[in-house]
């Protein structure tokens, strides 16, 4: 509903006076809601979103366009487009009967043209998109898409707003080299094992994170140190020196959260992982 106002004015005798200001509402027939069915997202990723449109009034409805900016949003000079349409995925439902695809035209957003609504109808868009490297990948960050509805006969505009945020949680990989690569029986071997987290959220103690392996050969007299500070068997370890069975205690290693920053060339999004490294030092 919009509110609108019209004032009058009367000329005579070379005198000008106004009436009073009248106040009229104005229903709109179309409105329109929009749904992500997943409200997080990855690099990579699809979001799939939901658009429904509502036609109140008593007559069908023809020439709608349904346009979706995707996100865009101001980088410098420039506007970056952090979702992409998925091809194909376009799906249109009217009264609850699919319907042939609208047209697609894809530009800065994306754009659904050629819908029709019989009166008191409804019509559902449901379509997928795909976070691409300008989506922010932070702790707090968040991609807002907005759709926009109009017909050709209509002066309202209908918009409906939908928020989608980075998915949280540590993303840990992990890698292993061993030094000097020749070594002689009798002599000391390390075995440096680098955890990274390239997800937006520390793995804490609680997530039990542990480096388990079987040394073979075995290994005596053992040194293992997390970040450069030694770590104590017991406490910090476990090692069964008969089978070469090592473990860190769980929770005992912790790795950062990853930092995001923004290229300030191209816009995109660069992961720059938090790491944990443990080094096991031993006779072979």
């Amino acid at each position: 509903m919009a509110i609108f106002t019209n004032q009058a004015t009367l000329t005579y005798q070379n005198t000008t006076t106004s009436s009073n200001i009248a106040t009229g509402e104005l229903l709109e027939v179309l409105s329109a809601t929009k749904t992500a069915v997943t409200e997080t997202y990855t690099t990579g990723s699809d979001v799939t979103y939901v658009i429904s449109i509502l036609n109140s009034g008593t007559s069908p409805i023809g020439g709608i366009t349904v346009t979706d900016d995707l996100g865009a949003y101001p980088f410098g000079s420039s506007t970056l487009v952090p979702l992409d349409y998925k091809e194909g995925s376009i799906r249109l439902f009217v009264n609850g009967v699919l319907q042939t695809p609208p047209a697609v035209t894809q530009g800065m957003g994306v754009t659904f043209s050629g819908i029709t609504i019989p009166a008191g109808g409804n019509a559902i868009l449901l379509y997928e998109a795909v976070a691409n490297n300008l989506a922010p990948l932070g702790a707090g960050a968040s991609v807002t898409n907005t759709a926009t509805v109009t017909a050709g006969t209509l002066t309202t505009v209908a918009t409906a707003t939908e928020t989608v945020t980075p998915q949280a949680g540590a993303s840990l990989t992990i890698t292993k080299a061993i030094t000097p690569r020749v070594v002689t029986e009798g002599s000391r071997v390390t075995y440096t094992f680098v955890i990274q987290n390239s997800g937006n959220t520390e793995a804490v103690a609680a997530d039990n994170v542990s480096v388990s392996d079987l040394f073979d050969p075995i290994l005596t007299d053992l040194t293992v140190t997390l970040n450069g500070t030694p770590l104590a068997i017991g406490t910090g370890y476990t090692y069964d020196q008969t089978s070469g069975r090592f473990s860190t205690v769980p929770g005992v290693i912790t790795v950062p959260a990853a930092t995001f920053y923004q290229s300030p060339e191209n816009g995109t999004w660069i992961t720059d992982p938090g790491t944990a490294t443990l080094t096991v030092e031993g006779t072979i």
